[in-house]
């Protein structure tokens, strides 16, 4: 009783400090382009783009939105555009991914008795009535026609439900029981006074031990509560309502406590139930991060393409912190007052191949948050991130991406706050644990590189699966780390890790010219009788050996020498392109998007195109670039080939947009290609701005004629980092021949 008094004087008491600092902040502030009006959320809703659907704000924890009845593949973020049926509206969703949790905290409203299952939960909806733009979205349950409108804040969300009947039976149920991929494993939900709830809901799914925590306030008072007490899964607040009348519910999360969330609340939403106030921000909010490139198009479908893809690119990494700075660490306990924000949803896989690189380039100011979370990570639980998501390693998909993204932001010198000695410390302990890894901390996955430190791969009769994807991501990984030691002077580890990244080519057979698997006597796995690269899958993660054996961007024309030189290297990737796209019986359904054997609906092909820049046929590059964003990007539903992937295949479409693609895991060489942007403006630190600029374009000039930089011609189809960072301009001279 006395820690519910408590926190109903916190409430009260941090309302007015809230308010005040609320009107501080919007004091003398510029209006920004409302570039959020070129955004459609409902792209990548249909087909397998898994995108979520709802209101959040750039980065934000939480993404309010419907979650649909159906469970499944195409329901990862709990949203898709062929249902009609909404079970409730959950505080936190996925975007893109491959694999479904959270949804969790869901509100239904409904008038009178609904049966708390799943099944009783559901409304159908006429999508008619549904509107969704950047911070905003709105959907009438056809059960009652009551209209649902939410918008957000970084940790709240704000919803108006108006009831078109007078009754004294409105109701808005809290489902702590139906998500999106996860079971309760305990749950509370309680009244601390006649408008605000308090509760706590753990949970068991992809993320194996979530812990999230919430505080609810009406702005009616609750004519009846009901719950079912200890534990309760589901609560039912009763509202005495006239026709047409609203009731709206503020919604806080916190990580860590109960009493933080209500903190969270009165720091971001104060007394104000002011909800178009609050969607207006939000949408302002929106608009001020997609600004962080300002482009023109020649049409208005490439502009919405773009500006969808800046919406879905900037939904993660999220805020996992409170107002006060306190966060649940990966270790499972609560750490106080942290001085940088901390994220989570990591997608490190598919993001470390553009969505990083393109954070460095128009997040700087984020850059430190990047590199202190990844570092608290590792003292906290021994190792980098691989896929963390709400306090935890998934350990989803293969590799050590994390080394790259951190190797990438201090090769290129940006304010990280992180020394770069420890960085590499973490490097080392997280690639080769058995030897630089704190033995105390062995109770986490060694997944296979006991092996890498061994043989220098991972061999097909050792432990693991998969094998030559994750050997391959290794040993790109250790590229990066040999980065990096030699720019520290530490010439050992870069020449041992330099060394590993090269025994790609051992992994390269011959007499059928692809990546394969080598046992551990380095003997190859035998070739099948009739031996089809399209239709193996088993040594591969989400591919085959056509698109695993261009997986070296970290050498790229020492690939082109294994396989013959140049000429027969352009030929071989001219093959990949041409190649029968036929993929077997037995086809993973992430490999999508295909022009032959070129696979752009999943990661692992997301360099390929660039390639043949490295060996002087950059027009085929470009072809081929125009090909992928002209017919694999659309501005229907179906407007994505594959899963988003927390805003990879977003980034990959934004950095080809504007001309510019880092094939090399880090270190800031950008490859150049063929822009669709009219105009592209990138806002610099120090107020420096770089600048792109077409010249001839149009849908048939698809070819480069030249690039200039600040008024000289580049020699070379790349630009650095540094000459990006410097300011400038580059011009870009189109022709259709």
């Amino acid at each position: 009783m006395k820690k519910v008094f408590l926190m109903a004087l916190l409430l009260a008491g941090v309302q007015a400090m809230a308010q005040t600092e609320s009107e501080k902040a919007t004091q003398g502030e510029e209006k920004p382009e409302l570039l959020a009006k070129y955004v459609d959320p409902m792209i990548g809703t249909g087909d397998h783009g898994h995108v979520f659907v709802g209101a959040n704000v750039p980065f934000g924890m939480v993404n309010a939105g419907p979650t649909q009845y159906e469970r499944g593949w195409d329901w990862c973020s709990g949203y898709h555009y062929s249902s009609n049926k909404i079970i409730g509206f959950g505080q936190m969703h996925l975007s893109g991914t491959g694999c479904g949790d959270l949804g969790d905290i869901g509100l239904m409203p409904a008038y009178n008795d609904v049966e708390l299952t799943r099944e009783g939960m559901v409304s159908t909806f006429d999508r008619r009535t549904e509107y969704a733009t950047p911070g905003y979205y709105r959907v009438t349950l056809d059960r009652g026609a009551i209209m649902c409108e939410m918008t957000a804040t970084t940790r709240c969300a704000l919803y108006r439900f108006t009831f078109p009947r007078g009754s004294n039976n409105a109701r808005i149920i809290i489902d702590l029981e139906n998500t999106i991929g996860d079971d309760t494993r305990a749950a509370r939900v309680v009244p601390i006074d006649e408008f605000t709830l308090v509760g706590y809901r753990m949970s068991h799914g992809w993320a194996s031990d979530q812990r999230l925590y919430f505080c609810m306030r009406f702005s009616r008072p609750i004519h009846n509560w009901l719950s079912e007490g200890a534990n309760a899964k589901y609560g039912v607040a009763t509202f005495e309502v006239s026709p047409g009348d609203k009731v709206m519910v503020k919604v806080a999360l916190s990580p860590t406590s109960e009493a933080n969330a209500l903190l969270n609340m009165n720091m971001e939403l104060g007394r104000s139930w002011e909800f178009n106030t609050i969607a207006d921000e939000a949408v302002a909010a929106w608009s001020e991060q997609l600004g962080r490139i300002k482009a023109t198009f020649r049409t208005e479908r490439e502009r919405k393409i773009f500006y969808t893809a800046m919406y879905h690119y900037m939904v993660a990494p999220q805020v996992w912190n409170d107002c006060t700075g306190d966060y649940m660490g990966a270790d499972m306990r609560v750490h106080q007052g942290a001085d940088y924000t901390t994220l989570t949803t990591w997608s490190l896989w598919d993001t470390y191949r553009a969505a990083h690189p393109l954070a460095t380039l128009i997040l700087p100011d984020r850059m430190r948050d990047y590199a202190k979370t990844m570092m608290a990570i590792y003292r906290e639980w021994g190792e980098l991130p691989v896929w963390h998501l709400v306090s935890n390693d998934t350990y989803c998909m293969v590799g050590e991406p994390a080394v790259q993204v951190l190797a990438d932001m201090l090769l290129k010198d940006m304010e990280t706050g992180v020394d770069p000695e420890e960085a590499l410390a973490a490097i080392k302990a997280s690639l080769l644990p058995t030897e630089y890894g704190d033995r105390k901390t062995r109770r986490l996955p060694l997944r296979g590189k006991d092996e890498l430190a061994e043989l220098g791969y991972l061999a097909y009769d050792g432990g693991e699966g998969q094998v030559v994807a994750k050997s391959l991501e290794y040993y790109l990984a250790c590229w990066a780390a040999a980065q990096l030691a030699g720019r520290l002077g530490h010439e050992e580890d870069s020449i041992r890790f330099y060394n590993l990244s090269m025994n790609y080519k051992k992994l390269y057979d011959p007499r059928v010219k692809v990546m394969r698997a080598l046992d551990k006597k380095g003997q190859f796995r035998p070739l099948p009788a009739d031996f089809k690269p399209g239709h193996q899958t088993g040594d591969y993660t989400e591919g085959n050996p056509w698109q695993y054996s261009f997986l070296v961007p970290h050498d790229v024309k020492g690939l082109a020498e294994l396989m013959g030189g140049p000429k027969a290297f352009s030929l071989r990737l001219d093959s990949l392109f041409t190649a029968d796209s036929d993929l077997g019986e037995h086809a993973n359904p992430d490999i999508t998007g295909l022009i032959g054997q070129y696979a752009h609906g999943n990661e692992p092909s997301h360099h390929v195109l660039y390639m043949y820049n490295y060996v002087g046929e950059p027009r085929k590059t470009q072809r081929l670039v125009r090909q992928v964003m002209d017919e694999l990007y659309t501005d229907q539903p179906a407007g994505l080939c594959g899963n988003e992937d927390v805003g990879q295949m977003s980034a990959w479409y934004i950095m080809s947009a504007i001309g510019l693609y880092q094939v090399e895991p880090c270190g800031g060489i950008y490859q150049l290609g063929s822009p669709i942007v009219e105009t592209a403006s990138i806002p610099l630190p120090g107020g420096k701005q770089f600048e792109i600029r077409t010249h001839g374009g149009s849908d048939k000039a698809i070819y480069v004629k030249k690039y200039v930089l600040n008024g000289r011609q580049l020699k070379v189809p790349y630009i650095t980092h540094q000459q990006i960072m410097a300011g400038g301009r580059l011009d870009v001279y189109m022709t259709e021949k």
